[in-house]
């Protein structure tokens, strides 16, 4: 018979099983409710639905999405392969729900990537795996031999804690002639067992009976419970107890405090003496009724014994017993309702928080999810929920009592790198109850901010000559940005014209370094751009200007441009002299030093000074002008020739300085100064010179010689009237080809004019100045003393002769001695390489 059982226990529970896999695939619900339904006492590993399914994933969509769970209790698991769900803790829907007649199991289905959640309730169904129970393992009844046929005796109600159909119970009753089995159904719809009397007792013949009472619930198979019943044939009790109510009903408020009178039950019985004297008694009830409420043995008084709580349950049910001193019994029931108070707040639970979250996250983003719960009814268990803090976040309500925290507007992780706010949740009880948690998210980093330079614009000083490699300046630009973002690299980018050979840049600290030396005199300042740009994706950049001005040095010393140092060679041009004559004030100018320097400042300023002289009282230099001036007047014990040496210093650290070198002869007329020329070359030791002041002599003596002789055939001629040919001649003595001028004549700046003749097609040698040539003059008027003179504005042309050409010489008044020496030199010269080409005067300033 055991075996029978048990396989229709096995069947049963197989029909449960596939039932509930049937429902489960058929319960669908809303897009954010799943609802499943099994049965109880499923194993561990039971399929229950295919969730992923249901929530529209497809299995590739699992591994990004995460699907996960979040409940108080894990009673299943997800699948991360196929996203089914499955039974991961025994059911036992007894254990979880008690005698409520529905159970559930309700969870969250998070998602990621976007965050989402679902709810999902799995309805737990009830299978008969619970017998009725008996309190106690006999009942005893002792009835009075004059009981008449027919008299009722309450037994004790049998107990089943499953539900439904399987907590319907029927009772059966051993056979035996004097009793039977009588079932009286209370209003609560619960079935009351009597013991009916059939016949009378004869305590004589029979003093007791042994019954057994068999209580079978309504299951599939169908389970039992038993209890013996014990009935005693007594004498003269023939009353029974009787309940002045058949159910009494309180309503009590939870948290009594234990010992609180919560009803009283009465029972009054007509017998006298001992068989009158009623007891109350808790009949068959579970025992955590005992453990919450006690009654009083005499009094019938209900106290509570242990803590009400609404929240666990909400109601009791039970019954009471009363008995009298002979035995005889009576039940009633007692049902309890507790009311809710506002004992519990709000519960706050974190589902999921999405942190860090990208600063270019847009506003509605879902960042966290929050579940609260509060176990209270009504409204105490009405939430509401808030969020404190100075953040770009807000709280939105979702169903089911959950809530989203989603970005109110942009975030920006430079202003705030973190977000701390508190959520907080409120019910609506009087006292109203709170509760608070708090929330942390970090912003995430991305490469919005673009490098910013201290300077939009960089100034460097920087002396020339500096050696390669030195430090012109530190450029430093600052990216808000973190990380690789942050992270700042400098290149030169361009810059002006040349500029950048002149640096570079080091790209990691932006030092600018001299990649060669400087030169003022070639480059005053440059420009260059130097680009920051960060190490993001994509990479961001800014650009400043470095402007570098090169500062002098004294690092070049004063060029003579005039008097001009002869150079070595055959073909050189002697030293400069110049010639004063002997009746020359104090202040006579006899010539001016003119020198340059390239530097700038005071490296540039030039100051002369007289370190030789043969003759130190007799001449003067001006300090800033360069002016040779005599500084007394010219007396006959003055020696003929005077070698001065002038020195030029600029104001640089240390001064740099030149010499110039002026020969002076004293006399009154060019012819005076021949013979001290004639010793001067005499006593030089070169012997090139020697040999070239003995040829400047013949050439002219050759030259006045050829001079006299055209003079004369031109006199003769103008008395006989010349041919056109010697007109012409005439009017156009010299050549009409243009003088060649040194490329640097103009760049200094000389105190007064000098005539410049050089032959044309001939180029002078860069810094030679060149004296002015003689024309071509008969050799009295040559020698007497006032050569290049220039015409009186009073004179005029003897009758019949054409008019002069304007650069032809007249007799007039005489020109600087200095000057007359200078072209008779070159005109020697000039001669005696047998040039046949004229010579022009220019003047030149």
């Amino acid at each position: 018979m055991a075996g029978r059982q048990r396989q229709s226990r096995r069947r049963a529970g197989g029909r449960a099983l596939l039932a509930a896999l049937v429902l489960g695939l058929c319960c669908r619900a809303a897009p954010e409710r799943i609802r499943y339904a099994i049965a109880e006492e499923l194993g561990r590993g039971s399929l229950v639905g295919p969730l992923a399914r249901d929530l529209g994933l497809s299995p590739a969509e699992l591994p990004a999405r995460k699907l996960r769970l979040s409940a108080e209790k894990q009673y299943f698991t997800v699948s991360e392969e196929s996203g089914n769900l499955y039974v991961s803790e025994r059911l036992d829907r007894e254990e979880m729900c008690g005698e409520s007649a529905s159970c559930s199991v309700s969870f969250e289905a998070l998602l990621q990537n976007p965050l989402n959640v679902f709810h999902v309730e799995v309805a737990i169904q009830d299978v008969n795996d619970n017998s009725p129970t008996f309190s106690k393992a006999a009942l005893d009844l002792e009835i009075g031999e004059w009981t008449t046929p027919g008299a009722r005796f309450p037994l004790e109600m049998a107990r089943d804690a499953d539900v439904g159909g399987n907590s319907l119970l029927t009772y059966q009753l051993s056979s035996n002639p004097s009793f039977t089995l009588a079932v009286k159904e209370s209003p609560g719809g619960k079935k009351q067992p009597e013991l009916v009397l059939e016949r009378a007792l004869d305590r004589e013949k029979q003093s007791s009976f042994q019954l057994v009472l068999t209580a079978v619930d309504g299951g599939e198979p169908m389970r039992s419970g038993t209890v013996q019943v014990r009935v005693n044939v007594t004498d003269a009790n023939d009353n029974a107890p009787v309940f002045s109510k058949s159910v009494y009903e309180a309503l009590v408020r939870e948290n009594l405090p234990a010992g609180s009178l919560v009803l009283r039950v009465r029972a009054t019985d007509a017998d006298a003496g001992t068989n009158g004297q009623v007891s109350y008694s808790f009949g068959n009830v579970p025992d955590g009724v005992r453990a919450l409420f006690s009654v009083g043995c005499d009094s019938g008084e209900v106290r509570t014994v242990g803590p009400l709580d609404f929240e666990e349950k909400s109601k009791y049910s039970f019954g009471l017993e009363a008995r009298d001193g002979g035995g005889l019994t009576a039940h009633c029931e007692v049902q309890i309702d507790i009311t809710d108070e506002n004992d519990n707040a709000p519960e706050i639970t974190m589902l999921s928080v999405s942190s860090p979250v990208a600063e270019d996250a847009p506003a509605g983003t879902v960042v966290a999810l929050v579940k609260v719960r509060d176990r209270d009814s009504g409204e105490n268990g009405q939430v509401s929920c808030e969020l404190l803090g100075e953040a770009p976040l807000s709280i939105v309500s979702s169903p089911g009592g959950s809530y989203k925290v989603v970005t109110a507007s942009a975030l920006d992780r430079e202003q705030a790198a973190e977000h701390r706010v508190t959520v907080v949740a409120r019910d609506r009880g009087s006292p109203a109850l709170s509760s608070r948690t708090a929330l942390v998210l970090e912003v995430s980093d991305v490469n919005d901010n673009a490098p910013v330079f201290e300077e939009a614009a960089y100034s460097a000083y920087m002396a020339e000559n500096n050696a390669a490699g030195a430090p012109v300046v530190r450029v430093r630009a600052r990216d808000a940005d973190a990380g690789a973002n942050g992270r700042v690299s400098y290149w030169l980018a361009g810059g002006s014209a040349g500029a950048a050979p002149y640096v570079s840049v080091e790209a990691r600290s932006g030092a600018v370094y001299a990649q060669r030396s400087f030169d003022y005199e070639q480059c005053r300042e440059f420009a260059v751009a130097v680009r920051a740009q960060d190490g993001g994706s994509p990479a961001r950049s800014s650009t400043a200007t470095v402007r570098v001005f090169v500062l002098d040095r004294n690092d070049n010393a004063p060029r003579v441009l005039w008097p001009a140092a002869g150079a070595a060679g055959a073909e050189s041009v002697p030293a400069a002299f110049e010639v004063v004559p002997r009746s020359a004030e104090a202040g006579y100018l006899v010539a001016k030093v003119v020198a340059v320097d390239a530097d700038a400042g005071r490296n540039a300023w030039l100051s002369y000074e007289l370190v030789q002289a043969a003759e130190p009282a007799l001449f003067r230099v001006g300090l800033h002008s360069g002016e040779v001036r005599t500084a007394r007047a010219v007396s006959e014990r003055d020696a003929a020739k005077q070698r001065l040496v002038a020195v030029v210093k600029d104001h640089g650290q240390p001064a740099l300085s030149a010499t110039a070198t002026l020969h002076v002869v004293l006399a009154e007329s060019l012819q005076e100064a021949l013979p001290e020329l004639s010793e001067r070359a005499a006593g030089a030791d070169s012997p090139a010179e020697l040999q070239f002041y003995l040829v400047l002599a013949l050439a002219l003596l050759s030259a006045l010689f050829l001079l006299s002789v055209a003079l004369a055939v031109l006199a003769r001629m103008r008395r006989a009237g010349p041919p056109a040919v010697l007109r012409c001649l005439g009017a156009q003595r010299f050549s009409v080809a243009g003088a060649t001028f040194p490329a640097d004549f103009c760049e200094g700046t000389l105190p007064y004019s000098y005539n410049l003749c050089v032959a044309p097609g001939r180029a002078v040698a860069d810094g030679a100045w060149l004296p002015p040539p003689l024309p071509s003059l008969p050799a009295e008027e040559l020698l007497g003393g006032e050569p290049c003179a220039k015409p009186s504005p009073s004179s005029s042309a003897g009758a019949g002769e054409p008019p002069a050409h304007p650069d032809a010489p007249q007799v007039g008044k005489p020109a600087r001695l200095g000057g007359e020496v200078l072209a008779v030199q070159l005109v020697l010269k000039e001669m005696f390489q047998v040039s046949s080409e004229p010579l022009r005067c220019k003047q030149l300033c």
